[in-house]
């Protein structure tokens, strides 16, 4: 029988090298202690159906310094492997983090978003972590080119501002592509997607119930707010999820 791994394990060719949240916070923070950059990403079934057809969002996932397992389809897949991983989204990740960089005297930035999503969760944040030193915020205009001309100075500003941490909330094509492109220019930042999680903070945006969370049914809680647009995504996620599941089981 396999035991349970600590170290990487793969899900569709894609490492996961984060166990869990308390992991997660630590090789971080470990990073800002050694005065290192890294980029965090954390795979859901829809980056892996991404990385399947889109060639640049599969290499930025290669570079990526740390990815976890966000949803429960992929903590599955990835138990199913060998693997002993607890979920750990990006929508979870700014508190922890937050309180880690208060601790550490790690100043913080927010891009992404719109602005005044970002006033509401940086008071928020605040309530929770009175001495985060947060070295600024920014939410780029509408059509941003996240490896323009306007990415380049964002992320000269987001450097010079002194943070050590990025919190980077756009939408997921938009987020890889940033933190992917600026990350080697940029070496002492850490840079993390974390999707939606700024909007949830400031109540901009209304997350999945934690009873509809901790049964991992956060999906069904987005298609049911909005069939439409996301019946092709779930579609291609589902699809790919029985592929993977009724597939052979990866060795450990």
């Amino acid at each position: 029988m396999n035991l349970p791994q600590t170290g990487p394990v793969e899900v569709d060719g894609q490492y996961i090298n984060i166990q869990d949240m308390p992991g997660a916070v630590k090789a971080c923070m470990d990073k800002v202690s050694n005065g290192e950059g890294f980029t965090f990403l954390t795979l859901n079934l829809d980056h892996l159906v991404k990385r399947r057809t889109d060639a640049d969002f599969r290499s930025a996932y290669a570079r990526a310094t740390f990815v976890s397992a966000d949803g429960q389809p992929v903590v599955e897949l990835a138990n199913r492997a060998g693997a002993s991983l607890v979920r750990t989204a990006g929508s979870d990740l700014v508190v922890p983090l937050c309180k880690a960089a208060e601790a550490g005297g790690a100043p913080v930035f927010f891009f992404g978003t719109n602005a005044e999503a970002l006033a509401l969760a940086s008071r928020r944040l605040f309530d929770l972590c009175p001495k985060l030193v947060i070295a600024g915020m920014e939410a780029p205009p509408m059509g941003f080119d996240p490896v323009g001309e306007d990415a380049n100075a964002a992320a000269e500003r987001i450097a010079r501002s002194g943070a050590r941490l990025c919190f980077v909330a756009l939408p997921t094509l938009k987020q890889v592509q940033f933190m992917d492109r600026f990350s080697p220019l940029h070496p002492t930042l850490g840079f993390i997607g974390v999707g939606a999680a700024l909007d949830f903070i400031a109540g901009t945006q209304a997350r999945a119930p934690k009873i509809v969370q901790r049964y991992g049914l956060e999906w069904f809680w987005r298609f049911a707010a909005s069939p439409r647009a996301m019946f092709r995504r779930y579609l291609d996620c589902g699809l790919l999820y029985l592929k993977l599941r009724l597939g052979p089981r990866q060795e450990a």
